[in-house]
Order: C-alpha cells, then structure tokens, then sequence
C-alpha cells in the first residue's frame, strides 16, 4: 500500500483538495438550475459534480504515462487470470482499482436521469466509457496495458456501486 501511495498520492491529495469546491460548485449550480425552473435541482447537481468528482481522479491515474511499451489485450478474462495468480496486494490493487474507477458514475448516473436506471444502462454506459478511456491508454501510447479485463470490472464496479444507490433512484 506504501508503494501505491509514493505512486499516486498526489493524486488523492489533489482529489481531497478539491472536495470543498466540489461542495461551492454544487451549491452554485443548484442555484442556477432552480433559478431556471429546473427539476430537482440540488439532486442533479449533487449527481452531476459527484460523478465528476469521483472519476476524475481515476481517469487522472490511468492516462498518467509510465516508462516501458504500451500494449493491449482483447482476450476476456486473460489478464485477470493472470492477476489472480499474484500476490494479495497486487490482487486488490489491481482488481479493486478497476472496481472504483467508474463507481461514482454507477452510483450517481441513475440518481441524475431516470434513463439510467437499470443495471443493464448503467454497465453499458460503464463499458463505452471504460473502452474509450482503455482506447486512449493504448493510442496515446503512454507505455501502459490497455485490457478488455479492465473494461469488464470498471462496469462491473459501476454497477455494484449502482446496487449500492438503488434506493435512491429504483423507485423513479
């Protein structure tokens, strides 16, 4: 876990630091959605800068360019055998990782727009997002593996974390 923080600590700081004005920009743009009669302003706007909020950070992470070849993997379930066989701080690195990096979105899409609200959207949603993220990875040549395996468990995660708000939107 030491090693993961000397890597991208600044990361989580930058993210910890940005949280107040994620709470000012919230507040602003609820106001001017009420202002404009829109519905239910505090709530997607809360939804709105949530989602920007928690996946930025990740997307930072991941198109950060490292030092060694850049390469891809269309095989499903390849490389998360391979990870399966490593020790349990690569395993939960790894996996856990991939799970968080669209789980703001999972979380927060269906409690923005009711057209989201279904595991089935939000795991397709999940999965462009993650393909195109995975996509820049390998085109921007940033000496890192880009993997189908990532695109399955980031939708994967965003639809645990969709599980998780159920309540908040399943009745909508």
């Amino acid at each position: 876990m030491g090693r993961t923080f000397d890597l991208w600590g600044h990361v989580v700081i930058a993210a910890l630091l940005s949280l107040p004005l994620a709470a000012v920009a919230t507040v602003l743009l609820a106001r001017a959605r009420a202002r404009l009669s829109h519905p239910a302003p505090m709530r997607t706007a809360v939804a709105d800068i949530g989602i920007l909020t928690g996946t930025v950070p990740w997307i930072w992470m991941i198109l950060t360019p490292r030092g060694g070849p850049t390469s891809a993997n269309l095989v499903p379930l390849q490389d998360l055998s391979q990870v399966a066989t490593a020790s349990w701080p690569t395993v939960s690195t790894q996996v856990g990782g991939n799970l968080l990096v669209f789980a703001a979105l999972g979380a927060l899409l269906p409690v923005r727009s009711p057209r989201f609200a279904s595991p089935a959207r939000v795991a397709l949603a999940a999965a462009l997002a993650s393909a195109s993220v995975e996509a820049l990875q390998y085109g921007m040549r940033l000496g890192r593996h880009a993997s189908i395996d990532d695109v399955i468990v980031n939708a994967a995660g965003a639809v645990l974390a969709a599980m998780i708000t159920r309540r908040w939107w399943a009745s909508r």
